[in-house]
């Protein structure tokens, strides 16, 4: 069961149209179902969710149409290196989703229907729970904290006992000169404590740097970064 379930439709390395049909429509679906599943907790583009349904389509057809060729098989790949040059860098889900896709269409086109489809099924589903259960992602209680102080002011223990009282955590993230090197700004990685009002500890902090800029964040994470 599981021979024929995962075994290949083509037959010594040759496709029939009703192969073809069969192998399209299966790229086809499983595309969708990868789009649709990748929808699920993440920020997309329509371009990039279209992309990532034909894809495997589009790759099954040109793996069949070099199946046992290598000079046609090497003309492809070389045509497909191009294509780095054409795209802009994205985040890891994205390329991981593209992969997919290419997998899926590799599969397909040697007539792997049924490994495709699994292999599809197991892989978004992982992908899914991992990001429902936030795997590998910052506590929700993390935040960016930001001073501006002038260059006259000796800020290194200035804000400490402040810290203590509103903060369960705070570590110094990144200090630099800013406003042509008349002013520094500070940046601090912090956990406020429960029931704590952000606006008392802001005003205090207020007091110390002369009432110049203060800001609190959610860390951010920059849409090309793995």
């Amino acid at each position: 069961m599981l021979d024929k379930l995962f075994g290949t439709i083509l037959t010594n390395g040759t496709f029939t149209g009703e192969a073809f049909l069969e192998a399209t429509l299966c790229s086809l679906l499983i595309g969708l179902f990868i789009a649709v599943m990748y929808m699920i907790k993440n920020n997309y583009s329509k371009s990039f969710v279209i992309t990532i349904a034909l894809l495997p389509a589009t790759v099954q057809m040109v793996i069949m149409l070099v199946n046992g060729n290598i000079g046609a098989g090497v003309a492809v790949a070389g045509a497909f290196s191009l294509v780095r040059f054409r795209s802009a860098p994205g985040k890891g889900q994205e390329i991981t989703s593209i992969f997919l896709s290419m997998a899926v269409g590799l599969a397909t086109g040697m007539g792997y229907l049924g490994v495709a489809a699994f292999f599809a099924v197991i892989i978004s589903t992982v992908n899914l729970i991992l990001n429902l259960v936030n795997f590998g992602g910052r506590s929700e209680e993390d935040r960016v904290l930001k001073i501006t102080v002038p260059e006259d002011l000796d800020f290194e223990g200035k804000f400490e006992d402040i810290f203590e009282r509103y903060l369960t955590k705070y570590t110094v993230e990144e200090v630099k000169t800013t406003n042509m090197g008349s002013m520094y700004k500070l940046s601090y990685r912090v956990n406020m404590k429960k029931g704590e009002s952000v606006k008392t500890l802001m005003d205090e902090i207020r007091e110390r740097n002369g009432n110049l800029e203060v800001s609190l964040n959610r860390p951010t994470v920059k849409a090309d970064e793995l």
